[in-house]
């Protein structure tokens, strides 16, 4: 049974349908929601398909009022008992490309290619905590057998690219390189540290460190919340720093307790989700992300667009983002002494913070803008049409 909320996209022109696992809160679904608004509406239409729901809150991000919201509350199990529902979806809207995000949703082509869908692209974004690295064969295999379905994949990283080529045995020509834009209007730098709606941490002297990013096991914010209790143990310095953590999920408790347990529940705001991501990036000092595994992180060009130094795990696509030594620091994952050290170097530094934060502005200006990253995408759904 689905739910269907917004307007049907009716004309002419292409209908685009976006299949994922959700549509809430998340870096994956926020890179769905800037390309949808940022592609030219003369080009193609849009339809987001969620296999569990649609969240009414977050499908308002998408400025577009001819853009319907599709929920299919896939119960938990395999997939395949929606495909009746998703193959008379697909009759009804008669999409000419149906663009599937992760492996969630990736069996989902299959239906797509039943229906006569003319393209079929899937997007690798990253990995969650089942599969950190993408190293098991179970998912290689899965994504080999779902492979005659698709037209074309998109990963968003060299690292992604490499795996579906050398791991998941797909063509080379068969893959797109197409990483994650940031709106540099939005995202902007601060020009003196700004105030932000429920913060305490207004001090000049001190320097606050934030995350941002879903409470869960593969994000690893327990980590960063123990090297910040080892940064706040270095003298002066260490007792000038503060900690936001912006973000809700299942790993809430266990942030929570570790707070308890390092002591540091005064320096320390658990802000929750939030909706005012450009103005908590101006809030901040320095941004850090701990996380286990990653593909090209939205929150991590934000940081960067809004000019701050990132302090980042060396997984996934952080290292095609973060320039080591010029717009921020790598550390390995899981390791709070590594973490804390670059912490403590920038809490140190006023003037490595600034010089950093302007580098990592630039960068993004340069490679990472949304309009490359919508101008690609509009080249590849054109080019699966002709």
């Amino acid at each position: 049974m689905t739910l269907t909320t917004g307007a049907p996209a009716t004309g002419s022109r292409p209908l685009v349908l976006h299949v994922l696992y959700s549509f809430d809160v998340g870096g994956l679904e926020n890179g769905v929601v800037n390309l949808i608004n940022h592609m030219p509406p003369q080009r193609f239409r849009h339809a987001v398909v969620a296999l569990t729901r649609c969240a009414p809150a977050f499908c308002e991000r998408v400025r577009r009022g001819d853009v319907e919201f599709i929920s299919l509350n896939k119960p938990p199990g395999h997939g395949v008992r929606l495909f009746p529902a998703f193959l008379r979806l697909c009759r009804r809207l008669r999409p000419s490309i149906v663009h599937t995000r992760n492996l969630a949703a990736l069996e989902f082509a299959v239906p797509a290619a039943l229906a006569g869908v003319r393209a079929r692209v899937h997007g690798e974004h990253g990995w969650d905590t089942a599969d950190p690295g993408g190293t098991r064969r179970k998912y290689q295999l899965l994504r080999r057998a779902y492979s005659p379905f698709v037209s074309r994949y998109v990963a968003l990283s060299g690292q992604i690219e490499s795996y579906l080529v050398d791991r998941v045995g797909i063509a080379p020509e068969r893959v797109e390189r197409i990483c994650n834009g940031v709106d540099t209007a939005r995202f902007r730098p601060a020009a003196v540290r700004e105030p932000l709606a429920g913060s305490t941490f207004d001090d000049t002297a001190l320097v606050i460190v934030g995350t941002v990013g879903r409470l869960q096991a593969v994000k690893d914010q327990v980590n960063l919340v123990r090297a910040f209790a080892l940064a706040r143990g270095q003298g002066r310095a260490g007792a000038r720093l503060r900690l936001l953590i912006a973000g809700d999920g299942p790993q809430r408790a266990d942030v929570e307790a570790e707070i308890r347990a390092a002591g540091i529940g005064d320096v320390t705001w658990l802000a929750g989700e939030r909706s005012d991501v450009p103005e908590l990036m101006r809030a901040l000092d320095v941004f850090a992300l701990p996380s286990q595994a990653e593909g090209i992180s939205n929150t991590i060009l934000e940081a960067m667009a809004s000019g701050l130094p990132v302090v980042a795990t060396d997984v996934g696509g952080n290292a095609e983002l973060v320039a080591e030594g010029e717009t921020g620091a790598l550390v390995p994952a899981r390791d709070p002494d590594a973490m804390a050290r670059e912490l403590l170097r920038y809490t140190e530094d006023a003037a490595l913070r600034h010089a950093h934060g302007v580098a990592g502005r630039k960068r993004v200006e340069q490679n990472f803008s949304i309009d490359g990253m919508v101008m690609r995408y509009t080249r590849l759904y054109e080019d699966l049409l002709k």
